[in-house]
């Protein structure tokens, strides 16, 4: 059975959000019937017009819901999966789904069926009419429009179906590591229509094929077939297992630091905590949001989705991660508002097994801040309890922790400990913009964030676990900012600047500080980390060891918007290469240049060797999406 081994307490929840899915369905379907009964009053029962309206509308309703569910049926019993927009591909070629269709189900049958069912759905549409046409009670317009207003506010809490920030989402389905139980709760109607928009998604093998051998070479993969597996053995692992910290800080590039020459001395904590740790001065995430770098840090798969985020894409969801291979630890995820956001519950949930998520309501002190949940004080005293809890208990631990504070709003308190924000007296509109600061709120931001990652690496001393922990830092992209005068290079001018952030790991008692100059990606994160703490796994995707020495040919890829439409770039050897998704237009640049100059017609073989090197990126990424899928067991 396909729920087999699973248990009752993921069943229940599973069978509960189905319900909670159907309802929002059948509100959805009878919404506009509601309303127009709401409009035309007692007149709906008295017009003959309204009667052929309700009457083929619920038929319809009916019918159309059946189908879906009938193909549904069909489609889980073909692939074990619901239905999802991408069987629209089927569509490319009819003669042949059609003869397999109808070699495969009883379609006269299930034709004979609607037909019968369709009738039936007439007449009872048409019976339950005329059984309500018995009032002719007329409604005044204060009572009519509090019925409407009650009406219409009920049903759309039925369509909204929570009572938090975030509305039902299909992620909220994929809490699982187990597929079956995750493809339990989907409705398959809404379902379809959430991933309609990724329905073109797809895989061009023809050019993965082209440029596999291009990646395998860069990679160090295997050469005679597509396989991006790469198993990591220690034969010394360390006895007590060191524990590791990610935190994503929130809108920090490099810019914005001090450490990094910003003139304001902006971060003086995070400083002197970078001259004690390694760092990579060219780091870069893929996609400038935090949903995306949330998803490639943990998938170890750029996000390079033209329409939303690929968190937001219910079929490149389920993946083969390293976070989920931290066997014997216990998982956390800290987050100070809601994980729904951007479907990222999904990403974490249904790839890692044991994980536990600490979110907006599961903490133990809360004093919500602004739209993004508590502050980062809060989330990292809110974290450190739950470590300590750990470390007392003597059971290595792998948290993972988002900070949100660093953002618009850029809610600062007005004293926090030996915190204090910069007054608007204190700053001058000059000094800000030498710094290359929006606004105060930007630069205070970045100051409390920079207290808070002090302040955290303070708490895990006193809680005991800082010794044996591994602490991982690194920004999501680089806030909106303006002239950065101050830079000695033209990132900012060529748009990679903003994705240009900090990496450094902090652990003293494993790795000594350093300053590494070796071009680095945000998919590299999770695998440089997990190798530091000696931990075996298998990289399924396209991260690698940066501490490794004989990853010496490293490179960057990013995910732009260049001259109106996507592109998609490559960072190497002191060159910036990029190329546009639709028109194919390709640019070559110096990073050390004062200027915008293409200089791919003096430099073609750089340019061919870049060219295929992204291209090798960019369809491997594509093909992982779909084919990196954990295995049954």
């Amino acid at each position: 059975m396909e729920l087999e081994g699973v248990s009752a307490n993921e069943i229940r929840k599973s069978f509960l959000l189905g319900i909670r899915f159907d309802l929002k369905l059948a509100i959805l379907s009878f919404f506009p019937l509601a309303l127009l009964i709401l409009i035309v009053n007692y007149r709906f029962f008295k017009k003959s017009i309204y009667n052929k309206i309700n009457n083929i509308y619920l038929t319809l309703t009916y019918l159309v819901i059946l189908l879906f569910y009938v193909v549904d049926f069909g489609y889980y019993e073909y692939l074990a999966m619901r239905l999802d927009a991408s069987a629209l591909r089927f569509l490319s070629n009819l003669k042949i789904s059609s003869q397999v269709l109808f070699e495969s189900y009883p379609v006269y049958k299930g034709l004979l069926g609607l037909i019968v069912f369709g009738f039936v759905s007439y007449k009872f549409a048409n019976y339950s009419f005329r059984k309500n046409n018995t009032t002719n009670k007329i409604l005044s317009k204060k009572i009519k429009a509090a019925y409407f207003i009650g009406v219409f506010l009920l049903l759309s809490f039925g369509v909204y179906n929570s009572i938090t920030h975030y509305p039902l989402r299909w992620s909220e389905a994929f809490f699982s590591k187990k597929n079956s139980v995750n493809q339990f709760g989907l409705n398959p109607v809404l379902y379809f229509f959430d991933s309609f928009a990724f329905r073109s998604e797809g895989v061009d093998m023809e050019k993965l094929q082209t440029y596999y051998p291009v990646i395998a070479r860069h990679l160090n993969l295997s050469k005679d077939t597509i396989s991006f597996e790469k198993k990591v053995t220690f034969t010394n692992p360390y006895q007590q297992k060191p524990n590791i910290i990610y935190v994503m800080l929130e809108s920090t590039g490099t810019a914005p630091m001090s450490f990094y020459g910003n003139p304001l001395n902006s971060t003086p904590k995070m400083d002197s905590i970078l001259k004690e740790s390694a760092s990579f001065s060219k780091f870069y995430v893929h996609k400038p949001g935090t949903a995306g770098s949330v998803f490639a840090s943990i998938t170890g798969l750029p996000d390079i989705d033209d329409i939303k985020t690929v968190s937001r894409n219910p079929l490149a969801i389920d993946q083969r991660i390293i976070f989920d291979q931290y066997n014997g630890y216990e998982k956390r995820y800290f987050i100070g508002g809601s994980a729904n956001w951007a479907n990222i519950r999904a990403v974490f949930q249904s790839n890692i097994e044991g994980l536990k998520i600490f979110e907006e309501g599961s903490f133990e002190e809360e004093i919500r801040a602004d739209v993004w949940g508590i502050d980062d004080y809060e989330l990292f005293k809110e974290s450190n309890k739950e470590l300590k809890k750990l470390h007392q208990k003597k059971q290595p631990f792998v948290a993972y922790i988002q900070t949100a504070t660093n953002h618009m709003p850029f809610t600062v308190p007005d004293k926090k400990e030996t915190f204090k924000p910069i007054l608007e007296e204190e700053i001058s509109e000059k000094t800000l913009l030498k710094g290359g600061f929006r606004s105060l709120g930007q630069l205070n931001g970045i100051r409390y964030l920079d207290f808070n990652v002090a302040r955290f690496l303070e708490r895990a001393k006193e809680a005991g676990y800082y010794d044996n922990s591994i602490f991982v830092f690194f920004g999501d992209h680089r806030g909106g900012m303006k002239q950065l005068n101050f830079l000695d290079d033209n990132e900012d001018d060529l748009g990679i600047q903003v994705h240009h952030v900090p990496f450094f790991i902090h652990a003293p008692k494993y790795i000594k500080p350093q300053i590494l100059n070796k071009y680095a990606k945000l998919v590299d994160v999770f695998p440089t980390a997990t190798s530091l703490a000696k931990l075996d796994y298998t990289n399924y995707t396209l991260g690698r060891d940066l501490l490794d020495s004989t990853n010496t040919d490293t490179a960057a890829f990013v995910y732009i918007q260049s001259k109106g439409e996507r592109a998609v770039g490559l960072i190497k050897d002191g060159f910036y290469y990029e190329k546009t998704n639709i028109s194919k237009k390709a640019s070559l640049y110096r990073l050390n240049g004062e200027d915008q100059t293409d200089v791919k017609e003096q430099n073609p073989w750089i340019t061919q060797s870049m060219d295929s090197l992204l291209s090798g990126y960019y369809y491997s990424t594509k093909y992982l999406y779909f084919n990196n899928k954990k295995l049954a067991k």
